[in-house]
């Protein structure tokens, strides 16, 4: 009873992973499904981010600064520390720039030498997130290096307009060959950053099963409960006939 509990139990976290990923391949497809909006539209610069612009994919016609590129230290691509390069986009449009997530390094000299590739006027389709939080603690970062991005920190560095968002890079026409599909080596060295997945939740009917399962393993445990203690009893002597009677016998005055 112990063991089928047990197996119960583990049944019933399984279905609740099964419930997660469910709910998350639904947001992925709700979020392929959604058309892509022109980044002019959806946002304007110094404005408050959309509700509900989190992995919007937007276009925008412009160019890159590669002069002005930062690394964003610490972050980890399947399993491998590197770097973020973000490079401001003058979106065309308004002369604003945007911060673009343009792919991860495993090294400073790669990203630096993403730095170089030249600034075309290309079309840029990408998914739309708010800025990050400012870095944790008082640590200094070398030169062209930060911690997070930070809208209000990248604003100070640029100056001019920005947008009040940024955008991981999903496409760009003319591809200029620096950057390869999420998860593969390009000629330069760098990857794409794939957009974070969205809260999700769970489904009802995988939840709904995983209670199932956690219900069957308290049964399990109940009856097991129930058939040690009922032999028990079968297996108390059974007392005299007319034994104890005495002491239910008030004593009369």
């Amino acid at each position: 009873m112990l063991g089928l509990g047990a197996g119960c139990v583990w049944l019933g976290l399984w279905q609740m992973n099964v419930a997660r990923e469910d709910a998350a391949q639904e947001v992925l497809r709700e979020a392929a499904a959604r058309p892509v909006l022109e980044l002019v539209d959806e946002v304007a610069p110094h404005s408050p981010f959309p509700r509900d612009g989190s992995n919007q994919r937007v276009r925008a016609v412009g160019r890159f600064e590669p002069t002005r590129q930062v690394l964003i230290v610490d972050r980890r691509l399947a399993g491998v520390d590197g770097f973020w390069v973000v490079q401001p986009f003058v979106v065309e449009a308004t002369g604003a720039r945007i911060p673009v997530v343009r792919g991860f390094v495993r090294s400073v000299a790669a990203g630096e030498g993403v730095a170089t590739a030249a600034a075309t006027q290309i079309t840029l389709v990408g998914s739309l997130a708010p800025t990050e939080s400012p870095a944790a603690g008082r640590r200094q970062f070398p030169p062209g290096q930060m911690g997070s991005v930070d809208v209000g920190v990248l604003l100070n560095v640029w100056g001019g307009e920005v947008y009040n968002a940024f955008l991981f890079a999903m496409s760009e026409t003319p591809d200029g060959g620096v950057v390869g599909p999420a998860g593969a080596s390009a000629t330069g060295g760098m990857e794409r950053v794939p957009p974070p997945d969205l809260p999700s939740g769970l489904t009802l009917r995988n939840a709904a099963y995983a209670l199932q399962w956690w219900v069957f393993a308290v049964f399990a445990l109940w009856m097991w409960v129930k058939m040690v203690r009922d032999d028990y009893r079968r297996h108390q002597p059974v007392p005299a006939e007319g034994a104890g009677e005495s002491a239910d016998v008030g004593v009369l005055p």
